[in-house]
């Protein structure tokens, strides 16, 4: 009975009934969110640290930007989206803007400011909405197959099932650790990864509750198994980390103060400034849209129309964390793919994200339990997400070769272009240029500003 107080708070807050859902489910949906996507506390800080940035700076500031970023979306949203400074994005910021332009870190976190402003006024203009509600829907159901397919890949590579080779990628080799002697540092972990990944696909035939989250907690602790029994050797120098928690430094929140408020605008007013900014803007932009069609379709939570409701509010979280996320000091924060694990586990309100958002800022206390997750414990999870979401497939008509070939190629472009964006871009030029050749145009109804982003993302590849 003492709960029932909470309960009738959560429910009117939340609306779980209308929603179809309940709070367990919804904080299982949460922890296992979190659970997909914790490595960003320990890969954000290892790839701006390249930029020169303060390592322990970073990770105080991806948490507390994550946090604040996804309670936003809560608050204005009410959807079971959670955001966190996007991997590619940080490379892009680190090894590209700093690396290669030679800009410092300060001027490239000034660029993400702006991105996140600019952001802010096309969102309060509902110029984003406009740009989601005007893809066809089956173009909808091609990017959430296609992230299906993405996420799994990145899965697969987390934990070094799929290698680089000179076929650009290839099966991880049993054999040649075994030889060079890497197998107890590298490949029990590809082990743990396969068997985490049937364990984790048993689970949901079993139809399990939190079987996602369930998949990750048994993998790790046959990592922890495998390393206090000695058939797990960590070798830091090829990315292999011990898989148990270090309290060593005990639990205190690393300072903030090296990157916070550090952002340099002194190049505001060049085109280089502008072209590094435009990039973030466009990337963000397409990653954000293209995660919120995906996830929200798997979710059935597009209407009739495939329009989002309330997705004003989700994407003005996304635009003011990338704003916020840049003053504390970290790359543009961004709506997280793996999101979509939560909704696999039931995940359909703000409250997914609110969970999520109080272990971002538990992490801070507690990161030494969070930076030992190892990511071949989340590809179990990744890959059964993947799954999931490829079967949005069935609903695009291969009847039709001017909606199917699109969505073909929106689709493969995804884990071959390592790029969400870049998947939308092959779908919207092909649906466009296909149906406009072929005299199918006029019958699809086609709007202006898909033409227009068409011309954009044409323009996009020959100038950028």
């Amino acid at each position: 009975m003492s709960n029932q107080p909470v309960n009738s708070f959560l429910e009117k807050t939340f609306r779980l009934k209308e929603n179809h859902t309940d709070v367990r489910t919804e904080i299982i949906a949460g922890i296992t969110t979190f659970m997909t996507m914790a490595y960003i506390l320990a890969v954000n800080p290892n790839i701006l640290s390249a930029a020169g940035m303060d390592r322990g700076a970073v990770f105080t500031a991806t948490a507390i930007a994550s946090c604040i970023a996804t309670l936003l979306m809560a608050a204005f949203a009410n959807y079971p989206f959670v955001l966190a400074p996007g991997m590619g994005l940080n490379a892009y910021f680190a090894y590209t803007v700093v690396g290669n332009m030679g800009y410092s870190w300060q001027v490239a976190l000034a660029a993400v400011f702006v991105e996140g402003i600019v952001f802010i006024v096309l969102s309060i203009t509902n110029v984003r909405e406009a740009i989601f509600n005007s893809i066809p829907m089956t173009l909808k159901h091609a990017v959430s197959t296609g992230i299906g397919i993405f996420i799994a890949f990145i899965g697969l590579q987390n934990a070094k099932i799929i290698v680089d080779s000179s076929t650009l990628v290839s099966v991880y080799s049993f054999k040649a650790s075994m030889e060079n002697g890497t197998f107890r540092s590298e490949g029990i972990t590809v082990v743990l990864a396969l068997i985490g990944i049937i364990i984790t696909g048993i689970l949901m035939v079993k139809q399990v509750k939190g079987g996602i989250l369930w998949g990750i907690l048994i993998t790790w602790i046959l990592g922890i198994i495998c390393e206090l029994s000695g058939l797990y050797t960590p070798d830091p120098a090829i990315g292999m980390h011990s898989v148990l928690p270090d309290f060593s430094s005990g639990l205190s929140i690393p300072s903030l103060a090296p990157t916070l408020f550090k952002l340099d605008f002194g190049s505001i007013l060049s085109l280089n400034f502008f072209v590094v900014m435009f990039a973030f803007l466009f990337v963000d932009m397409f990653d954000t849209l293209g995660t919120l069609i995906g996830v929200a379709s798997k979710a059935d939570m597009l209407d009739e129309n495939g329009r989002l409701p309330k997705i004003s509010g989700a994407l003005m979280a996304d635009a003011v964390g990338t704003s916020i996320g840049a003053l504390l000091g970290t790359s543009t924060t961004t709506t997280f793919v793996e999101s979509a694990s939560g909704v696999a586990e039931g995940g359909r309100t703000g409250l997914t994200s609110v969970v999520a958002a109080i272990l971002f800022a538990l992490s801070l206390l507690l990161s030494p339990i969070f930076l030992a997750i190892p990511s071949f414990a989340t590809t179990p999870a990744l890959v059964m997400v993947g799954f999931l979401m490829i079967t949005s497939v069935l609903k695009i008509d291969f009847t039709d070769y001017t909606e199917a070939i699109p969505s073909f190629l929106c689709i493969i472009a995804m884990p071959f272009m390592y790029s969400i964006s870049e998947g939308i871009s092959m779908g919207v030029i092909s649906y466009v240029v296909i149906n406009l050749i072929c005299g199918t145009a006029k019958k699809k109804k086609i709007s202006a500003l898909m033409y227009v982003l068409a011309i954009l993302f044409i323009l996009k590849y020959i100038f950028l």
